[in-house]
C-alpha cells in the first residue's frame, strides 16, 4: 500500500501491539480507546501520534470486546470516504460479526496470540510474529481487500490462513477458548488445594505451570468471546468431558492398555503440530485466472484452508481491457499438488510458475 495510514480503536494489549508492529513496519499509526486515561497514557508514551481518526487512513483495526465490534464497524465505514478504506477487526469470535458487518470493505480477522500481561505496558511489535493470523473472506470480499489485508499481516510476521466464520468459531471453540477455561479450572483447583496444604503451588512444575499461564491473561475480554461462542464452546466441553470420563472408567476398571493408547495418541499428535518455517526455495508459485464471479477468492482460501495449505504470500495481477485478473499465490512446495488437484476438481484452472 502507497497510503500506509492506519487507525487502532481498543488500545488494550492486542491493539497497542497492533500499534507497535504497524508503526515498525513503516505505518503511520493513530488510536482511540473509550477509556480517556488509556488515550492519555498511549499519548504520553508516544504509542500513538494522535487520537483523531480521519479520511486519510486506509486500514482500521478493531481491538474493542467482540460485542461491540459490528457497531463500531459501521460507524467507522460511515464515517470514512476514503475509497481505499480497509476495516477489520481482531476478536476471537467472527460468525456474528462477520453476517452483520456485509460491507465489502470490511474483512473479519483473528490474531491467534496474546500474552499473560496486559494494556499498553504489556504490548509488544513482535507478538504476531509466527502466529497464525486468520481470515474469514465471505462471498462478498472482493480480491483487493483480501490480498492487501493478508500482505500486511504476513508483513508483521504472521502467517495468513483463510476459514469460514463459522468454521472459526468451532476450530477456535477447541484450540484457543476450551483450553482457556480448562486452564483456568485448574489453576482454581489447585488454588482451593492450596488453601489446605500451601506448598502445592510451591511445587508446582513446568507442566504444571505450561498449561495454567494463560489463565494469567485478562479476564475481561472473556466473557463477551464465550457467551458469543456459546455454541461451539458447549460442544467442545461436551466431547472433552466424555473423555475425561473415559478416562476416569478406565482408571478405576484398571485398563491399562486404555490409558497408554490415549496418551500415545495424544504424544504422536503433538509432535505433529504444524511449526516448520520454510525458505522461499521451498515455495512454489502458482497463477489462478480470477473469474468474475462473487466468491471466488473465498472459494479458493477455503480450498486451500480445509487442506490446510497455508498460503505464504498473495497478490492480485489485475487484468487489462476489462479482462479478469489472476491471483499470483505462493505455497509450501510439498503441498503444492494435493493443492493444484483440488483447486482443478473445484473447476479452477492453475499454472504453476516456472
Amino acid at each position: 500500500m502507497t497510503d500506509r495510514h492506519a487507525h487502532v480503536i481498543g488500545l488494550g494489549l492486542i491493539g497497542s501491539s497492533v500499534v507497535l508492529a504497524l508503526r515498525e513496519a513503516g505505518w503511520l499509526v493513530t488510536g482511540s480507546d473509550i477509556s480517556p486515561d488509556v488515550v492519555r497514557e498511549a499519548l504520553d508514551v508516544e504509542l500513538i501520534a494522535t487520537d483523531v481518526m480521519n479520511d486519510e487512513c486506509s486500514l482500521v483495526v478493531i481491538a474493542t470486546p467482540a460485542g461491540v465490534v459490528a457497531d463500531v464497524a459501521w460507524t467507522v465505514l460511515r464515517s470514512l470516504s476514503n475509497p481505499a478504506l480497509i476495516v477489520t477487526d481482531v476478536a476471537g469470535v467472527k460468525r456474528d460479526i462477520v453476517r452483520s458487518v456485509t460491507d465489502p470493505r470490511f474483512l473479519g480477522s483473528h490474531p491467534m496470540a496474546g500474552s499473560e500481561l496486559r494494556g499498553i505496558k504489556g504490548a509488544k511489535a513482535d507478538l504476531f510474529q509466527g502466529c497464525t493470523w486468520i481470515l474469514t473472506p465471505t462471498e462478498t470480499t472482493t480480491a483487493a481487500v483480501y490480498s492487501t489485508l493478508h500482505s500486511i499481516w504476513r508483513e508483521l510476521g504472521a502467517a495468513v490462513v483463510a476459514v469460514s466464520a463459522e468454521d472459526h468459531d468451532r476450530l477456535v471453540a477447541l484450540a484457543s477458548h476450551v483450553p482457556h477455561i480448562v486452564a483456568g479450572s485448574l489453576m482454581n483447583e489447585a488454588s482451593l488445594a492450596a488453601q489446605e496444604d500451601a506448598v502445592l503451588l510451591q511445587l508446582a512444575a513446568g507442566g504444571f505451570r505450561d498449561m495454567t499461564r494463560i489463565a494469567a491473561g485478562d479476564p475481561t475480554i472473556w466473557p463477551d468471546i464465550l457467551f458469543q461462542n456459546r455454541d461451539a464452546i458447549t460442544g467442545a466441553l461436551l466431547s472433552l468431558e466424555e473423555r475425561l470420563a473415559t478416562i476416569r472408567h478406565a482408571l478405576a476398571s484398571g485398563d491399562r492398555a486404555q490409558i497408554e493408547a490415549g496418551l500415545l495418541s495424544a504424544s504422536i499428535a503433538r509432535r505433529q503440530l504444524p511449526g516448520r518455517a520454510l525458505r522461499s526455495d521451498d515455495l512454489t508459485y502458482l497463477r489462478i485466472p480470477m473469474p468474475d464471479r462473487p466468491g471466488v477468492l473465498a472459494a479458493i482460501t477455503m480450498v486451500a484452508s480445509e487442506m490446510l495449505v497455508n498460503i505464504y504470500d498473495i497478490e492480485i495481477a489485475h487484468g487489462i481491457e476489462g479482462t479478469a485478473g489472476t491471483l499470483l499465490l505462493a505455497v509450501d512446495r510439498e503441498q503444492v499438488d494435493a493443492f493444484e488437484k483440488a483447486l482443478e476438481e473445484e473447476s479452477f484452472v492453475v499454472v504453476r510458475e516456472p
